[in-house]
């Protein structure tokens, strides 16, 4: 039997929970240092709270130590990853090859996808080193995920499948660092990819003008789950460490129940990974929580339409478009609904993002507080802010519990009741019952409100006509759960990693430039055998970002794949408003866009 899991995200504890609550099978998280989200900091003992109400469910929490780190931060990093295990933390990922240097102790290591995983030979190399998982590159398609695990098939295999998109290949993006000073390997990124750009011809000729040419929209594989399980694939995870709880509501929700529709079909071949079954009090759907609308990314192969040049900020869903224009209102053609407070926006004429508020929604009439000034009869309307489902939100939207089975026997001097390898026995007199008794011993022992579990069944013998007193029963109950939630705390979810300290297989990826490798510490030089080379300490001459996504393509002039040849002639450079400009370079062997420093 292959167990999926569902990875979420959670910015705090209040959304770690919610993931729980909502289906997630394993959490992800930030302590306060050493994360590569340096906004998403939780103390330690948030963290064991999570995991404590995570274990019930056989929820896994993992915490990302996903920064590289530097000399004066390895103690703490070492002292921090044993306070991890000790709370019953079930993994750590991990971008920095130091840490297998440090005396750690046996908790599961995941390679994340700041260490760069496209192919399968780095995928094996870290196996050998004793990594438990490994976190794909979001750049990989489905034939070469099936690839990697064909190649490597004893190594579990995570894949991004929601959520933003990075431009660049994780741990290879230096963009921020050399612009800003703020590195994305640390955590800090100032997203120069958000930005706007110019994007220039060798002669100087301005081809676009101040537009998103590096943003790209959301991954959406919801519909896809499918094929990537039969890819080889078991851990899917939603990005969004920095969103906020109602993100995280919606996004696991919808994602759970693809899960629990797949396993439905092939209930003979996969499980989730964790127990409990949610019910909720709204409707997941995607489209109506934050996203810059949707992409498949490279799923099955290079496509168009991968990014949004328009704008880098929420579009939401689409919901009809401008049909006819008053003074202070205007009506929608379309199917939806809308509700007063909804948050709508629209593409102006000149391709930029504007939005405003509905003040009072009429059918499909509705008055904004202030009427658009650039709205125009016929234009696209998306609502980024959707008022009925964050009403729904705010208060509980899912119910998660164990279905549990219970037996009810006689013992030596009273009773035992059971659940799985769980027993309690009370001392009572085997007094036979005047009148049946099966539906209050049943009622009784049923009322699990305010616990993680429901009862599925009271397993009595045919001949069982005993009466047992009501608030004895209570006890046995209240009895059986205390001590299943005993052996939940006394059963640590963690998993053992073997680590050689250092491999003789080389490093399978032929970087070109030596601060790729993300050397930023004594210990990380020592695992490599090299000095310390991080971008962050010294600079460097090559590339800034490598990119799947490529801007020739883009444009239609990758012929390549068919399209025209173009009429600019190359370099091309993207300019900041500032003036700062970037060399573009298409290396068309391994269909990749770099970005270069060029001021």
């Amino acid at each position: 039997m292959i167990a999926l899991e569902l990875l979420a995200p959670a910015k705090d504890i209040a959304c770690g929970k919610a993931a729980i609550d909502h289906g997630a099978d394993a959490v992800y998280i930030g302590a306060q240092r050493f994360g590569a989200r340096a906004a998403a900091g939780n103390s330690v003992d948030d963290i064991r709270e999570l995991c404590e109400y995570a274990r019930p469910f056989g929820v896994k929490v993992y915490v990302t130590v996903n920064t590289i780190l530097y000399d004066d931060e390895l103690e703490a990093t070492e002292q921090l990853i044993r306070q991890l295990y000790d709370i019953g933390v079930a993994a750590i990922l991990v971008q920095d090859m130091g840490i297998l240097q440090m005396q750690l102790p046996p908790i599961a290591l995941h390679a994340s996808t700041q260490t760069d995983n496209r192919t399968a030979d780095k995928v094996r190399w870290l196996q050998q080193l004793g990594f438990r998982r490994v976190v794909l590159a979001r750049e990989l398609s489905v034939d070469e995920i099936s690839h990697i695990h064909q190649q490597v098939p004893d190594m579990p295999l995570e894949v991004f499948v929601h959520g933003a998109l990075c431009v660049s290949y994780s741990g290879l993006c230096y963009a921020s660092q050399y612009c800003f000073g703020r590195s994305a390997n640390r955590g800090q990124c100032a997203q120069f990819c958000r930005m706007k750009f110019d994007l220039l011809d060798a002669e100087g000729r301005e081809l676009e003008h101040q537009r998103y040419l590096l943003s790209l929209k959301d991954m959406n594989q919801s519909q896809h789950l499918e094929e990537l399980i039969q890819a080889g694939a078991t851990s899917f995870k939603i990005e969004g460490r920095l969103k906020d709880v109602n993100y995280v509501k919606n996004v696991v929700s919808a994602y759970s129940q693809q899960l629990d529709a797949f396993i439905g079909k092939h209930a003979d071949q996969y499980c989730r990974a964790s127990k409990g079954h949610c019910v909720y009090s709204f409707t997941p759907n995607l489209q109506k929580t934050f996203n810059r609308g949707f992409t498949t990314y490279f799923l099955h192969g290079r496509q168009p339409d991968i990014f949004s040049p328009d704008t880098p900020k929420a579009m939401g869903e689409y919901v009809g478009y401008v049909k006819e224009m008053r003074r202070d209102s205007f009506t929608v053609a379309g199917t939806a609904s809308f509700a007063n407070g909804d948050g709508l926006c629209y593409i102006n004429k000149v391709r930029a993002l504007e939005g405003f508020r509905v003040n009072r929604a009429e059918g499909n009439r509705l008055f904004p507080q202030q009427m658009p000034a650039n709205l125009r009869a016929g234009m696209a309307l998306y609502r980024n802010n959707d008022q009925e489902l964050e009403r729904l939100l705010a208060h509980k939207s899912s119910e998660r519990k164990i279905p549990l089975a219970m037996k009810l026997e006689p013992s030596v001097d009273g009773f035992a009741l059971s659940a799985g390898d769980v027993v309690v026995t009370i001392s009572c007199e085997h007094q036979q019952a005047e009148k049946p008794q099966r539906e209050n011993i049943i009622r009784q022992l049923s009322k699990l409100g305010g616990t993680p579990y429901e009862c599925s069944g009271v397993d009595m013998a045919e001949d069982f006509n005993y009466f047992i007193p009501s608030s004895l029963l209570a006890d046995l109950r209240r009895r059986l759960i205390s001590s299943m939630s005993l052996a939940h705390s006394q059963s640590v979810p963690v998993g053992l990693s073997v680590r050689s300290r250092r491999t003789s297989s080389p490093l399978p990826s032929d970087y070109s430039a030596p601060y790729f490798y993300n050397i930023a510490n004594r210990l990380a030089a020592d695992f490599y055998g090299a000095e310390p080379s991080a971008y962050e300490l010294k600079g460097g001459q090559g590339p800034l970002m490598q990119c799947r996504h490529c801007l020739r393509y883009a444009l239609g002039a990758c012929q390549k794949h068919g399209g025209k040849k173009p009429e600019w002639r190359e370099p091309l450079f993207l300019r900041l408003g500032d003036g700062r400009r970037f060399r573009l370079e298409f290396d068309c062997s391994h269909c990749q866009m770099n970005v270069y420093a060029a001021d």
